[in-house]
């Protein structure tokens, strides 16, 4: 399997490190920002990141790679086949998509991102996203998470994989976590981070970012 993308985008680490804990090899290709060439575009004819290529089978998008990975090796599971359970787990991809990552964007690319491609950035937003926005985020997944640590079926899911993506980058540019206020939130993400398969593609999303964060 090809993967398209930039490894410092959350959607694209997200199907990374579920490709990895399912123990499915992948080779990822640089795409986006104009990049990614003929096969990229037949796999995603909008320029969506991350877009998958497995021989004659082409497809974008995080949710849609990862429901075709975990249609292909359902085990590990880490989608709950339970209803209750499943519901949560899509509940905090959702969350994770389209709550979290607008308002990370606002801070990584207006701190990490603009800078390094040299784009036009606004620090001055993403100072406003971090303060006005990011306390109501912490804040609800400090009430939410369980005291095992994962927030769903008390067992590493795709709802930590996709909620953590986009705080992870976040935090490459943000201290917010460090001042003791979200003690639950920051011990879980120490943990994942820590956790093989997002110690890996960190370590070599770091070569991209260098000295931008």
């Amino acid at each position: 399997m090809i993967i398209y993308g930039a490894r410092p985008s959350p959607f694209v680490r997200k199907v990374i490190v579920f490709a990895a804990e399912k123990g499915i090899a992948v080779e990822v290709r640089p795409a986006g920002f104009g990049k990614g060439g003929a096969e990229f575009e037949r796999a995603s004819p909008f320029g969506k990141i991350p877009a998958l290529v497995d021989g004659d089978f082409a497809i974008s998008d995080s949710t849609a790679i990862i429901t075709y990975m975990d249609a292909l090796y359902p085990e590990p599971n880490l989608i709950p086949t339970e209803p209750k359970a499943r519901a949560r787990t899509i509940w905090y991809e959702e969350f994770a998509d389209t709550i979290v990552q607008p308002v990370g964007v606002d801070i990584f690319f207006n701190r990490v991102v603009g800078k390094l491609l040299d784009m036009p950035h606004d620090p001055a937003r993403a100072d406003r996203a971090e303060a006005e926005k990011m306390p109501g985020i912490y804040d609800y997944l400090e009430a939410v998470l369980p005291e095992s640590g994962c927030l769903v079926e008390d067992r590493f899911t795709l709802a930590d994989i996709a909620v953590a993506c986009p705080l992870i980058n976040v935090c490459y540019c943000s201290s917010g976590l460090k001042d003791g206020r979200w003690p639950r939130v920051k011990a879980w993400l120490d943990g994942l981070r820590a956790r093989p398969s997002f110690a890996a593609a960190m370590a070599l999303e770091a070569r991209m970012l260098g000295k931008a964060v």
